[in-house]
């Protein structure tokens, strides 16, 4: 840190005084032109005194003198130099390339004293017809082999590359020319397509020139999207899709068959049982000469969609359960007005005994039995209809309506004819 502020405050004094004692004339730094423009040498401390005399050289070569009446440029010069007597600036127009060296500029003060200052100027021809040359045949990933070259005119100090406005960079695969003028890719990937920037640079100029490559590659990755398994009588679409540089072109096959369907789009309008089988696509690079197949098997069924992408959808699973619910609150309604209206019994499970039999009673028909195995006669006889020794019992039934009768008499009992 005291080394660097040592050294900043000796040149700062050296500046000063060199100033102030007029032994030096600073300029800014070298300039630099292009051919046919123009450039202008100006001191950054002009001598505040009077002066007498002030002159510019071009290395040994006079190019003016100016005096306090007037002033005197070298007829090399005429018609292409100005000169401002407030800031001794020299401006030079109409560069040429030999132009190009040291500018000296001298002034004699009133005083006596001489002050001098140098400065420098590069003229450079203006960079132009910048293009690339790249290769005419088409490029395929793995295989192909490329170099692209660049050419310009100029004066030209620099060559910088770029690929989709990133710097280019070399690598295993990308090699840079000794003079940075060309650049290969060996083997080229896909990664190489894009745009490709050259650019040539110098002080007073610059240029770009662009070149777009493409690496075609594929087809990979085919696949085909579609139901697995669907209902007799429905609209199929099968989707075959690829990977590829350029785009594929597709072609199907039923069963090994051809189908003269050439779109990623196999469509069936309406599904019968003769649609069940493999759909295959074909996928093909017209540049790579490439092809990939990939296989669908479909199986149409009756009733039987939702299998493999076949399934009901969201919206006919909610119609479904709607529909059950409907259906059930309509019988839970129906039930309740038949009830209501007395036209279907209310049924107690915790009734017994006579209540339940009361119950019965009002809502089924009247059976009355009778022992019919013997009966009396009007004169006081009896006739006997079986052996009682056989355990049977005939019944007789009777309907009638009105008020419930008893129950049927035990066995044996006698019943007056």
């Amino acid at each position: 840190m005291m080394v660097s502020d040592s050294l900043y405050c000796t040149l700062w004094m050296l500046s000063f005084f060199g100033q102030y004692l007029g032994e030096d004339l600073q300029f800014s730094g070298p300039a630099n032109g292009a051919v046919g423009g123009s450039v202008v040498f100006a001191p950054d401390n002009p001598p505040s005194t009077s002066t007498d005399t002030v002159q510019w050289h071009f290395g040994t070569a006079l190019i003016l003198t100016a005096v306090p009446d007037s002033t005197i440029i070298a007829s090399a010069y005429r018609d292409r130099v100005s000169f401002d007597r407030n800031t001794f600036a020299l401006e030079l127009r109409n560069l040429r390339l030999d132009d190009s060296g040291t500018y000296k500029l001298t002034v004699l003060t009133s005083a006596g004293e001489t002050l001098t200052g140098e400065t420098t100027l590069q003229v450079f021809e203006n960079i132009t017809n910048v293009r690339l040359i790249g290769p005419e045949e088409s490029l395929i990933e793995g295989e192909s082999s490329v170099n692209i070259s660049s050419e310009g005119t100029g004066s030209i100090l620099s060559v910088q590359w770029m690929k989709d406005n990133s710097p280019l960079s070399p690598s295993n695969s990308i090699i840079f020319s000794s003079d940075n003028r060309s650049v290969s890719i060996s083997p080229v990937q896909r990664s190489d397509s894009g745009e490709y920037q050259c650019t040539y640079r110098n002080p007073v100029s610059s240029q770009t020139a662009k070149l777009s490559l493409i690496i075609n590659y594929g087809p990979e990755d085919v696949s085909v999207k579609g139901e697995d398994v669907v209902d007799l009588g429905v609209r199929v679409s099968l989707s075959c899709s690829a990977n590829s540089e350029p785009a594929a072109s597709f072609s199907w096959k039923f069963n090994e068959t051809d189908t003269n369907v050439t779109t990623d789009t196999f469509t069936i309008d309406e599904t019968d049982f003769t649609h069940s089988g493999d759909y295959i696509c074909t996928a093909s690079n017209n540049v790579t000469k490439r092809s990939t197949s990939q296989k669908h098997t479909l199986l149409v069924k009756e009733g039987g969609g939702g299998g493999g992408g076949g399934g009901l959808s969201s919206g006919a699973i909610a119609g479904i359960v709607i529909g059950v619910l409907v259906a059930v609150a309509g019988i839970c309604g129906l039930i309740v007005y038949l009830t209501k209206t007395k036209k279907i019994p209310k049924i107690n499970l915790r009734q017994n005994g006579p209540a339940r039999g009361a119950a019965q009673s009002r809502q089924e028909p009247d059976l009355n039995y009778a022992d019919i195995s013997h009966f009396q006669k009007a004169s006081g006889g009896r006739v006997n209809l079986g052996n009682k020794s056989e355990f049977s019992t005939e019944y007789a039934e009777v309907k009638h309506g009105g008020k419930s009768s008893a129950p049927p008499p035990p066995y044996g009992h006698q019943v007056r004819a």
